[in-house]
């Protein structure tokens, strides 16, 4: 009773776990710790005065000091009282910044949820360490640090390993491509092997058991059951014993020490009688000891079978980069590796063969399959100045691709770090799981303390005592919960990168369950993006082409749609386009230039009112485009120089963007569904109106300026609403991250990607919906494998405690529970969308 009183103790000391003192200190290490760290903003001492008062008036910083030449700060601080996030959040307060980086680790030896809070908890206790999260399915960790991250890595790497961990940094994409098939398979192989061992050895005690429950009185002799049982116990199980003792020795626990507890008692109970009885010793219980151990093996490679199933999108993505490329050089054409590509080469893509890297086409026609990247299933055609992305088909002709991007630039090396992303980090129920694990293991080994002692004390049978303590230990399983939220995460986002939709985290596939409002930007979300002149209205004495020329060569600095729109029509009139000499924008209003010694001015109404120019006269004709669905620009100019400045009205020019033909068919299915759908624009509201009115839309938000429409998302924040918001453009990203959801367009700006939560790789509104579904399919099997996850334990634990539940039924119970949680996630992986 001794021995199960210590690792009861120790066990349960888990929870309540004194600080664990510093050998180079007389003080506990968990109340002292170091951090230093970069920041930016500092300009004089009078900032460094402002940062030290920030710092040391936060609870718990016992010292603070800052360095305007090294432009950081040192701190010492209580762990136990504050952490490094708020030493952070107390910086940002004062005005200023400090950088942040993220390290990937992998990690070895963890078997069950308890394992994911103890690394958690060890790597936070690093000095620098803002937040960890560790994925029990990918066995990865994420960890979020301040300043640079180089230096923090041993420190982690030997944070965990004291936890009882291996941990090394994860590599990159290519050398996991390559290392990571033949990792799991040789694991695979070695836990198979195993397995069969195990049960060779274990199938006579099984067959004796058989017999005896059909009521035979067959046995074999107890030496006999003691040689089957020993190297069960002891060589195919020692991995349990291993992780437990870790996991004592850490004053921690997790499932291989209840697995090591159930057995041991088992097994040492039966030795004993043996000792005593070698010949004859009768209630021996060395089956039940070996066959939970044999059916634990069985479930551990059943359940890595799954997770790397769940993992499959992953490596599908990983192999669509080809090893091999075809380059021309000096006058020839050459076989190079892919991955010594660089900008600016030239490549050759047979037809039939994958496209090796990010480019633009220089000669050559063909249909390229873009499927696995974009989720199109259509090829699409490609023809010169198209670009194409590496991985993607060639079909059946011959291209000649100049090189744009290779490496960490490349879109499919982008697609793989955001599918990673949301499959390494975690969803916030996973955090109330997390919390439970922790107690469960000392909780369960309560459990099987009591029923040890009902059993004997108030029944007055310990041998059922310890049958009963036995099954208990055995059927409570941490890893089900564990692998609940992360494995059906994986699975979801694996599939939705397959329909063309990139989630970015965890938080965001769990918010996007609740989503009621979908905003959705025009320009280039809803409508092409690619407008065209529709009507020129020239003021009196002035030529339309005249009109053209300048209001073009006033926007040959922009990027804008509609510059881009009046550039396209004069190019079409063959009118030459001098460049401005001066270009100023004024976003959502317009621009002003200066072009062949005249300073011109296009733009809104808004501008035209705020610079004095008298547009009247074409106001009437401004409406009736307006109504019909066009965007005005009106365009004045005045004379170069000093003084007031008298502009003179020189016309208008209309340009009409035409919406996607999708996009209808996208804001039906929303609104089928009890969604709300509004549009965000800064175009005028006679536009918006029209474009809305051919597309269904419930609401209209219009002459917003770009720095506005992060505050019309708030505001319907406010009134109660879990908003997404759509958009493709740099103006859109304020919007994008103030949004509970902010969706991306993969065709827009980078700006806009790097904002939202979820890419959608095709220019494709009805992705949305799909976007939404992919979430509330994946929100579903969450919910699934914890009701799952908990009725295993909150059944299974009663049954075995009243002694209802056979060790060896318990064993084989704890084992298939984590499978079935892995199985019902890799359903996901048949979701398809059906937008």
């Amino acid at each position: 009773m001794s021995t199960a009183a210590t690792l009861l103790r120790d066990a349960l000391s888990a929870v309540w776990r004194p600080p664990a003192r510093d050998e180079r200190s007389s003080l506990p290490a968990a109340s002292s710790a170091v951090a230093t760290f970069p920041v930016t903003g500092m300009t004089c001492a009078s900032c460094v005065a402002r940062l030290e008062r920030a710092l040391a008036g936060e609870p718990g910083v016992r010292e603070a000091t800052a360095s305007l030449a090294s432009e950081s700060a040192r701190v010492a601080f209580d762990p136990d009282v504050t952490s490094m996030e708020r030493v952070v959040g107390a910086v940002h307060r004062a005005g200023y910044s400090v950088p942040e980086a993220n390290l990937d680790f992998e990690i070895d030896g963890m078997t069950c949820a308890s394992c994911v809070a103890r690394i958690e908890k060890a790597i936070a206790m690093v000095p620098g360490v803002l937040s960890a999260e560790v994925n029990l399915a990918n066995e990865r960790a994420r960890v979020r640090v301040a300043g640079d991250a180089g230096h923090l890595t041993h420190a982690i790497i030997a944070a965990i390993k004291r936890a009882g961990y291996a941990a090394a940094p994860w590599t990159d994409v290519a050398i996991r491509a390559a290392d990571a098939e033949s990792e799991i398979a040789r694991r695979s192989r070695r836990e198979l092997v195993m397995f069969f061992i195990a049960a060779a050895l274990t199938m006579p005690l099984v067959v004796q058991m058989t017999i005896h429950v059909l009521g035979g009185h067959w046995r074999m002799p107890p030496l006999v059951e003691l040689a089957l049982a020993t190297p069960v116990q002891f060589w195919i199980g020692a991995r349990f014993y291993v992780a437990a003792w870790k996991a004592v020795r850490a004053r921690a626990g997790n499932m291989d020490l209840l697995v090591a507890l159930g057995t041991s008692a088992a097994y040492f109970y039966s030795a004993v009688l043996v000792a005593g009885h070698p010949f004859d010793a009768s209630e021996l219980y060395f089956e039940g000891a070996a066959v939970v151990i044999t059916l634990v093996v069985l479930g551990k490679w059943l359940e890595a079978r799954a997770k790397r199933g769940a993992a499959a999108a992953i490596r599908a993505l990983m192999a669509l980069t080809p090893e091999r490329a075809l380059i021309e050089r000096d006058g020839g054409v050459v076989d190079v590796a892919a991955d010594s590509l660089l900008p600016g080469d030239i490549v050759v893509v047979r037809p039939g063969t994958r496209v090796p890297a990010d480019g633009h086409v220089l000669t050559g026609e063909s249909a390229v399959d873009e499927s696995l990247l974009t989720g199109e299933s259509k090829p699409v055609a490609k023809q010169p100045g198209d670009t194409v992305t590496g991985g993607s088909i060639n079909g059946d002709g011959l291209l000649r691709i100049e090189v744009r991007a290779v490496g960490a630039d490349a879109v499919l090396a982008r697609i793989i770090r955001l599918v990673e992303s949301a499959q390494a980090s975690k969803a916030p129920v996973q955090r109330l799981v997390d919390q439970i694990s922790a107690v469960f293991v000392p909780i369960v080994v309560v459990i099987a303390g009591i029923a040890f002692l009902g059993w004997w004390l108030l029944a007055g049978d310990p041998v059922g005592g310890l049958i009963a303590a036995v099954a208990v230990l055995v059927i409570a399983c941490p890893c089900a919960l564990g692998l609940a939220t992360p494995t059906a995460i994986m699975a979801g986002a694996g599939a939705a990168a397959r329909a063309g939709i990139l989630i970015k985290d965890a938080e965001a596939l769990e918010k996007a369950y609740n989503v009621d409002v979908v905003i959705f930007d025009k320009t280039g979300t809803l409508t092409y993006g690619h407008p065209r002149v529709t009507a020129i209205d020239p003021a009196a004495g002035v030529a339309a082409e005249e009109l053209i020329g300048l209001a073009a060569a006033a926007q040959s600095g922009s990027e804008h749609p509609l510059a881009r729109a009046v550039l396209d029509h004069a190019r079409e009139l063959k009118i030459v386009v001098s460049p401005p000499t001066a270009f100023k924008a004024q976003p959502g209003r317009g621009l002003e230039a200066e072009v062949s010694g005249r300073r011109i001015l296009i733009g809104n109404r808004r501008l035209m009112a705020d610079a004095g120019v008298d547009i009247a006269e074409f106001i009437e004709r401004a409406e009736a485009l307006e109504i019909g669905g066009s965007t005005v620009m009106f365009i004045a100019a005045a004379p170069c120089g000093d003084g007031m400045t008298a502009w003179q009205v020189l016309g208008l020019i209309g340009a009409g963007d035409a919406p996607r033909p999708e996009a209808a068919r996208a804001v039906d299915t929303l609104r089928a569904r009890g969604l709300v759908t509004v549009m965000l624009t800064g175009d005028n509201r006679r536009t918006a109106e029209f474009i809305a009115a051919q597309l269904g839309l419930d609401r209209v938000i219009a002459e917003v300026l770009p720095q506005d429409k992060s505050r019309a998302v708030t505001r319907l924040r406010e009134e109660g609403h879990v908003v997404a918001m759509v958009g493709d453009g740099v103006n859109d990203a304020p919007a994008l991250a103030a949004a509970d959801v902010g969706m991306a367009m993969g065709s827009g700006a980078d700006a806009a990607m790097a904002a939202a939560a979820i890419t959608l790789m095709r220019g494709d509104p009805t992705l949305v919906a799909a976007a939404l579904d992919a979430s509330r399919a994946t929100y579903a099997k969450i919910r699934q494998n914890l009701f799952w996850a908990f009725a295993y334990n909150l059944i299974g634990l009663p049954l075995a405690a009243f002694g209802l539940l056979n060790p060896v039924l318990a064993g084989a119970a704890m084992a298939f529970s984590s499978v079935s949680v892995v199985t019902n996630s890799l359903w996901l992986r048949r979701w398809r969308t059906a937008a």
